[in-house]
């Protein structure tokens, strides 16, 4: 599967609707953006059931700013609507790949599970410690 070009008319959709879906937010002028297109393009062709999308900063800075992106590419995993991943830098297939696999092996209930003990934790001034 090629890659799509993610808008903010279909940002949303694609996410909701959509099991697991990475995120390259890129740019034109970023020589870094440029080297790790042809490995993110490489894993969607590995990866046909997944989603893999990427925003060109420049054309939709409204969705960039939205998320926060400093600095690009930044790549996002979501799985079942869930943000598991968000960092900046190119990186190696390899990080990519292991990346990908852990993303389609976690156990998504567990992941919910978590995220609404924090969800709680943070309404009730309650604070985890290490």
């Amino acid at each position: 599967m090629a890659t799509i070009a993610l808008d903010q008319d279909n940002f949303n959709k694609t996410i909701d609707e959509n099991d697991l879906v990475l995120i390259d937010f890129w740019a034109s002028w970023c020589g870094p953006c440029l080297r790790f297109a042809p490995i993110y393009e490489a894993a969607s062709e590995k990866h046909p059931d997944a989603v893999f999308a990427k925003l060109d900063t420049e054309s939709q800075p409204e969705v960039a700013g939205a998320f926060n992106i400093m600095s690009i590419p930044t790549l996002m995993i979501f799985r079942d609507q869930i943000l598991l991943y968000a960092q900046p830098g190119a990186i190696p297939q390899e990080a990519l790949e292991d990346l990908i696999a852990q993303a389609k092996a976690l156990d998504m209930d567990d992941v919910r599970r978590k995220v609404a003990e924090h969800e709680h934790a943070e309404q009730h001034g309650e604070h985890e410690t290490a």
